[in-house]
């Protein structure tokens, strides 16, 4: 999809510096991906330590030393 922005000249610069990217096309492509999956991640945080149906590590080595 084709879209007009105005990106200011440093962020784009810096953008494809860290990205290491060829294109400025590509540069906000890897930054947006980054974003979101940063943004998605913070999201999971939210769940952390609330499953009650995990076994403990002690249980799991026991389950292990079975086999």
């Amino acid at each position: 999809m084709k879209t007009t922005i105005d990106i200011p000249d440093k962020e784009l610069a810096d953008a494809m510096r860290f990205t290491r990217a060829r294109t400025k096309r590509e540069a906000v492509v890897i930054a947006l991906e980054d974003f979101n999956r940063r943004k998605r991640m913070a999201e999971l945080v939210k769940y952390a330590g609330t499953c009650t149906n995990m076994i403990s590590p002690e249980e799991l080595q026991a389950l292990r030393r079975k086999r």
